[in-house]
């Protein structure tokens, strides 16, 4: 009903620690707070390990490893700065609207640095931030979680004045894959979007899901389908965006356009498909390839006209995979245009109890 903020300015332990855990946002200090269910003193104990306080539950640990907490800072001064920022982000209840604030940064400014921001080539990395930097009101964005499973970045921010909530893989880090952490980070993100009426915009550069047998033994099936039914589930503005390459089941997941996205749009490097090229070649030509004399040239060839054929800009458009075909330079007006066309959208869930969502 309202949103939940804790701030850890000293130790939190036993049962108590699952009193923030259950809030939505959690601030903590560094060197100052710790949380743990069970302390070092009992781990010793029990398990022979030796650690501190900090080593076990502080700052860093729950902001980078646990996920734990969402944000970490050196100073208390700091910490409580960021706390009013974020507020200044949220509606005081779920029947309200976030607050929006008027920005001299125009609503039609031409964005023409994405188109040398996000390389061609989708095999070149780029830091996604500064793709949300230029699309967003005056460059300002609050990321949650920056510092655990930084291959998807989560933000809220605001375009023509109004808060919207960011999720973008992050091509800098792991390529952009999903894994178990992106996915349960951007899940609960969208989630806490949704239930305080906060639309959504969601940039794709998505590789995949990442392969191990650690992430299969550890539940991706399960983990992952969190973040496919957060969204599936949510009803405020949905707008995705395919900056280059959107592949397999990841591409699904990412809001979009069959799992219920309001508007799909792409850039003209968008590259929609089971997988990339060299692997799909590998697989639907392999007899061919084979049987040649030279594999390796016909194999080039395939690659060439899979690419040609199946992999063009407008394949997906065509399809209906997306609605729009848009030039990178006016990606921040149609978001905004977008934004406003679906302010007064009103979408009702089936008459429940509650879901039951992946564990």
């Amino acid at each position: 009903v309202i949103p939940q903020i804790s701030v850890m300015l000293g130790p939190c332990a036993g049962g108590a620690a699952y009193s923030p855990a259950l809030t939505d946002f959690v601030f903590m200090v560094r060197e100052t707070s710790q949380m743990f269910i069970t302390g070092p003193d009992v781990v010793r104990a029990v398990t022979g390990e030796e650690i501190t306080q900090n080593g076990l539950g502080g700052a860093d640990v729950h902001s980078a490893t646990s996920g734990v907490a969402h944000f970490a800072y050196d100073d208390e001064e700091t910490c409580l700065e960021e706390v009013r920022y974020l507020l200044s982000l949220l509606p005081s209840n779920n029947r309200e609207l976030p607050p929006a604030a008027p920005s001299e940064d125009p609503a039609d400014r031409s964005t023409d640095s994405l188109l040398d921001l996000v390389p061609d080539d989708p095999g070149r990395s780029y830091d996604i931030r500064a793709v949300i930097e230029e699309i967003v009101d005056d460059g300002e964005y609050f990321e949650v979680h920056p510092a655990w499973a930084t291959n998807i970045v989560c933000a809220l921010s605001r375009i023509d004045g109004g808060v919207v909530g960011i999720v973008a893989n992050q091509p800098a880090s792991y390529a952009g894959v999903l894994d178990i952490e992106s996915s349960e980070k951007a899940a609960r993100f969208v989630q806490f979007c949704d239930a305080f009426n906060i639309p959504l915009v969601t940039l794709v550069d998505v590789p995949g899901f990442l392969p191990g047998v650690d992430q299969e033994h550890n539940g991706i099936i399960r983990r992952g389908a969190k973040l496919l039914y957060a969204y599936c589930n949510a009803t405020v503005p949905r707008i995705s965006l395919v900056l280059r390459k959107a592949y397999g089941g990841a591409y699904i997941v990412m809001d979009s356009r069959s799992i219920g996205a309001d508007l799909a749009l792409a850039w003209p490097s968008n590259e929609i498909a089971v997988m990339g090229a060299e692997g799909a070649a590998n697989v639907i030509f392999r007899r061919e390839i084979n049987a040649s004399d030279d594999p390796e040239a016909v194999r080039q060839q395939k690659i060439k006209e899979y690419k040609a054929e199946l992999m063009h800009p407008y394949y997906a458009a065509e399809r209906g995979l997306v609605d729009d075909v848009i030039d990178p330079r006016e990606t921040r007006r149609i978001l905004a245009r977008s934004l406003a066309m679906l302010r007064e959208k009103h979408a009702d869930l089936p008459s429940r109890k509650h879901g039951n969502p992946p564990q």
